[in-house]
Formats: C-alpha cells, sequence, structure tokens
C-alpha cells in the first residue's frame, strides 16, 4: 500500500510540474506577445480620408502670444500634433517630432506642435529647454478651443493638413516620427500636387 501512494505522489508531482512548465511557457508567450503588441501600438499609421476634409477656423497663438489661425500656414502641408506637458506619450515623442522637422522641415512642410497647456507658453519653453528640442516652434492653445474645434479625442492626436488646410488623415496615439517608412509617408504626400 505504502509503495501505491508513493508512486500516487511522485505522479502527481510530475503532473504538477509539468502544469507549471506549461504555464511558464504560457506566461512566456503573452509577455513577449505583449512587448511585440506594444512596439506595433507604437508604429501606428495615419488613417487617411478618401477625400481632403475642410476644418474649422481655430486660433491658438505663438511663443510671442500673438494671435494665429492655420491660414498663416497656408501653401504648406503641416503635421498638427495637438499635445501636452502633462501628457506623458506626448511628452515621449516630442524629440522624434523636433527630429522629423530638422529632417523634412521647410519651405513646403512643418512640423507643428500646438500645446494645449492652459499654464501657458512657459511651461512649454521650460519642458522644450529641459529635453533639448531644437527646431519645432512653440505654439499654444490654453483655452483647449482647438481640442473641440478638431475633434480630438485624446492626446496626442496628430493631423496631416494638405496645402490648402484640409485634413488628408489623422493619427491618434503616439508613434515614433523619424522613422525611415513615417518619412516616406510624409513626402508623398508633401511633393504631391
Amino acid at each position: 500500500m505504502n509503495l501505491k501512494v508513493g508512486f500516487a505522489a511522485v505522479i502527481i508531482l510530475v503532473a504538477v510540474a509539468a502544469l507549471t512548465m506549461v504555464s511558464f511557457r504560457n506566461e512566456k508567450n503573452v509577455s513577449h506577445q505583449a512587448t511585440d503588441n506594444g512596439r506595433q501600438s507604437q508604429q501606428r499609421s495615419f488613417v487617411m480620408h478618401d477625400v481632403p476634409r475642410p476644418l474649422p477656423e481655430f486660433g491658438f497663438e505663438n511663443v510671442e502670444g500673438q494671435p494665429m489661425t492655420l491660414s498663416d500656414f497656408e501653401g504648406t502641408v503641416v503635421l498638427l500634433n495637438v499635445w501636452a506637458t502633462w501628457c506623458v506619450p506626448c511628452r515621449e515623442e516630442m524629440l522624434t517630432l523636433d527630429a522629423l522637422q530638422a529632417e523634412l522641415g521647410n519651405s513646403v512642410f512643418k512640423v507643428m506642435a500646438l500645446s494645449i497647456d492652459r499654464a501657458g507658453a512657459d511651461v512649454v519653453q521650460d519642458f522644450y529647454t529641459e529635453i533639448g528640442i531644437r527646431h519645432l516652434d512653440l505654439f499654444i492653445d490654453p483655452t483647449m478651443k482647438t481640442t473641440t474645434a478638431l475633434g480630438i479625442p485624446g492626446l496626442p492626436t496628430t493631423l496631416l493638413i494638405d496645402r490648402n488646410g484640409r485634413e488628408l488623415g489623422r493619427l491618434v496615439g503616439p508613434t515614433e516620427w523619424a522613422t525611415a517608412e513615417m518619412i516616406d509617408f510624409l513626402k508623398s504626400h508633401i511633393y504631391t500636387d
């Protein structure tokens, strides 16, 4: 009888060990899958419209506090990134937006990072200085009315706007802006017409 009990205990231990190993492998696979999904979500792409959409008028200010509108950029393809310093994903993508402006910014293309910080331009300027932003101009809408006017569902949200001020598409959430794929995609919209 003791031999049978011992044998049953060994079988139970082997079964538990096997289940533990299978469970560990599954957890490891889920972990890798979550990491892969995280990488994919960082590589989000634009949702492009079939036909360019007109945008409502909305106002904002430059670093000197002068009022501006999108019409001030007529003739330029604009990548409008609506963000705030208190938005962690926004903060994380700002250096890549700065690199994108350094790479592609010219008289026909501009990365426009539009902060909706209620605390004003000083907070944004401090953040720019802190992380080493050198190529992005400072634009701000402390009223946050831009988010309503443009139907911004969350931060960051980025609109690709054609030379005539129409929305070509949008990307909701953060992404890696300075990749070869993103640069090629943007060039295909900058240098058409």
